[in-house]
């Protein structure tokens, strides 16, 4: 009987060793910290959105880093599998808006407790605590292969494949600690630059704190770099915090800028009124200032904005607050609908690991087979998960991957051949 070493329990690596079990091999869960699942357990603010429901082809779209090279693996295992297998594990879904899928409790534990019964269904054996340090490797004809791993209190197990599901960096104190990659680069693979993603944004301005708390919903955003082309735009929700930005909208620009070469002027221009054209604004605009032409200009926007947004937007406009509004002139109200369209501030860095969803970077996926998850590098390695370079947008997508590439490592690592081939 083949035996199979999983480095890492959480998502992607439950559902590797599971999918080895259930192909006959003899399987060892290893996992440093004392309880499976840690970083399920708070994914969805708790409720877990395990993934999205969703046609194939805006996986892919959803998918920032690498997306053909998940080609097989999303064929191998997609969306409609995965709830199927947790349904037939005892944890039922529903679909919410965007098509994201969640437990029916929306509980987390119950996306945990299915994928741990069918640990123990499939006989894997779940060592917890329990920390590797070290790859064993030996010399091959062909190149090196794994033949086991070494634990941190120095004993070796040996195995005839060994699959890293460590994670990434993200929400460290969850234990993702970047153990992955400092294995990956022992048997010779590359690890490409890592960065926080879907993480909050820090601005310059300062004008920000002052709004911390306030959620704008339907407003649109445009990040540019260097006066170019938008390498971002989007429709959504947002909220500003007392470092800068965040919400959904945010988080999902935050991928694209994660891991630029060159982060030096970066703006973000929010459209307050993306519905309305510049002259649908205008028009707006002279009725509710023909509607309130007595009143201070400060006074007069109660319409436009939440109550917390109007002295920014007051101070940013250039206009005299006690100014009455019929004597504002077409210049100014012109200048203010302008800047309804296009509030700017400067992008100054991201959060770090500890606010991050998820970590881009990782594992060269060129030195990984993408149609079983084995290494190119060392015979009998396999990656699955977060501690590859492949990342994708909020939604359930990054949830898929750990499923897909964790079920593709986990049947090549038994031998079985893939449903699909690149």
């Amino acid at each position: 009987m083949r035996k199979v070493i999983v480095i890492g329990a959480g998502a992607a690596g439950m559902m590797a060793a599971a999918a080895a079990a259930q192909n006959g091999c003899r399987v060892v869960l290893v996992e440093k910290n004392e309880k499976p699942g840690r970083k399920l357990f708070i994914t969805g603010k708790g409720r877990c959105n395990l993934t999205n429901a969703c046609k194939m082809e805006e996986l892919f779209e959803n998918v920032v880093t690498n997306p053909k090279f998940l080609y097989s693996a999303f064929y191998g295992f997609d969306n409609r599998r995965t709830m199927e297998w947790f349904e037939a594990a005892g944890c039922p879904l529903k679909t919410e808006r965007g098509e994201r899928v969640f437990p029916v409790s929306d509980h987390s534990s119950d996306v945990t407790g299915a994928l741990v019964r069918q640990l123990k269904k499939q006989k894997v054996e779940l060592r917890l605590g329990t920390a590797v340090t070290e790859l064993v490797m030996a010399k091959e004809e062909a190149g090196s292969a794994v033949t086991g791993v070494r634990m941190a209190d120095g004993t070796e197990e040996k195995a005839d494949a060994v699959i890293v599901a460590t994670g990434g960096l993200s929400y460290p104190l969850t234990g993702s600690t970047g153990d992955g990659y400092r294995l990956a680069e022992q048997a010779g693979h590359t690890v490409k630059p890592t960065f926080p993603a879907l993480v909050p944004l820090v601005l310059q301005e300062t004008w920000c704190r002052e709004l911390q708390g306030l959620a704008l919903k339907n407003v649109a955003v445009s990040f540019v770099q260097d006066g170019k082309k938008a390498f971002y735009e989007g429709f959504g929700e947002m909220l500003f915090t007392h470092f800068g930005v965040s919400g959904p909208l945010i988080l999902s620009a935050s991928s694209y800028y994660a891991g630029r070469k060159k982060k030096g002027d970066v703006k973000l221009h929010l459209d307050l009124k993306p519905a309305l054209t510049a002259e649908q604004l205008d028009k707006r605009l002279l009725r509710d200032f023909e509607e309130n032409k007595n009143k201070q200009f400060k006074n007069s926007l109660g319409g436009l904005f939440p109550s917390k947004l109007i002295p920014v937007m007051v101070r940013l406009s250039g206009i005299d607050g006690d100014k009455k509004v019929h004597e504002i002139t077409k210049a100014e109200r012109q200048r203010f609908a302008g800047l309804i369209k296009d509030v700017e501030m400067t992008v100054a860095g991201t959060r770090d690991y500890a606010e991050a969803v998820i970590t881009r970077g990782g594992v060269h996926i060129k030195e990984v087979n993408p149609s079983t998850m084995e290494s190119k590098k060392a015979k009998g390695l396999y990656f699955a998960g977060e501690v590859l370079d492949v990342d994708a947008l909020t939604g359930g997508f990054n949830l898929q991957i750990a499923w897909s590439t964790g079920y593709e490592a986990g049947i090549s690592a038994a031998g079985t051949e893939s449903p699909v081939k690149k």
